[in-house]
């Protein structure tokens, strides 16, 4: 892991919120729905370092570098 992020409670229940209708989606299938994270999660990191390429061509940074 790149950071550990923490979470204030507010934060803490909208999390628990939409993991909750991201597993009721799912069919209350817990594993299902964390297999479909997982390769959710790995299409974005690849979109990101694409665009991450990218902007190295342009001389661009962003924040998230």
């Amino acid at each position: 892991m790149d950071r550990i992020v923490r979470l204030d409670s507010r934060q803490e229940a909208e999390l628990q919120r939409v993991a909750d209708k991201f597993v009721a989606y799912h069919g209350g299938d817990v594993m299902k729905a964390l297999k479909e994270m997982i390769v959710l999660n790995g299409e974005l990191q690849e979109r990101l370092e694409k665009l991450s390429d990218s902007d190295a061509h342009f001389g661009r940074r962003h924040a998230y570098q």
